[in-house]
């Protein structure tokens, strides 16, 4: 029913903003990404999508109509809630969402929380052939099957540090430097857990 809404931002948090809209304040739910878009700003436009149920009426917003979609995509998948969907979208950037569900890359779903074996091999089946019509930036999908990145995560993990946390780390190097070496890019990575 509701596409978007704007207005005053009136309080944030990581999870949710309440933004006033002519006297009115919205709780919208938002994820990280979302929230990494908002810092800063004193008015805002959220894409919205309701989600109505017999004791709960939520809003949960979205910086681009990209995000929504994805959410949207996500939601449909049985056994994927709101909630999950919203945490799966703040473990990962949404192009990175999107390129692991179309390369089948379950390994890297498995790393967020939440999401176990089977989950992430029906949100392959499920979603992978309606995904992989959609543009994905080519540029993180040339780095998916990248030795050096898997190299660096197994090092990583030998050294102790945890899988997802790693590959979290790795992913975000990879995207500001893609021609890293395995050691530069285990260094910068240390210093980041």
């Amino acid at each position: 029913m509701y596409d978007f809404i704007s207005g005053k931002v009136a309080q944030t948090s990581p999870a949710h903003v309440v933004i006033e809209c002519n006297g009115l304040g919205f709780f919208v739910n938002i994820s990280l990404n979302t929230y990494s878009n908002l810092k800063d700003k004193k008015e805002v436009m959220l894409f919205v999508h309701e989600n109505i149920r017999e004791d709960a009426y939520n809003l949960f917003g979205f910086a681009s109509q990209d995000e929504r979609e994805l959410f949207r995509h996500l939601i449909s998948v049985s056994g994927i809630g709101c909630n999950t969907a919203r945490m799966m979208m703040s473990s990962m950037q949404c192009d990175e969402l999107k390129v692991a569900i179309v390369s089948g890359n379950v390994d890297q779903l498995k790393g967020i929380k939440g999401i176990g074996l089977k989950t992430a091999q029906r949100i392959v089946v499920e979603l992978k052939d309606k995904m992989g019509k959609e543009p994905v930036d080519k540029k993180l999908f040339a780095q998916q099957d990248n030795t050096v990145r898997e190299e660096a995560l197994s090092a990583l993990v030998m050294l102790g540090f945890a899988r997802a946390a790693s590959q979290k780390a790795i992913e975000k190097i990879v995207i500001t430097q893609p021609d890293c070496s395995v050691e530069a890019l285990i260094k910068l990575a240390l210093k980041m857990l």
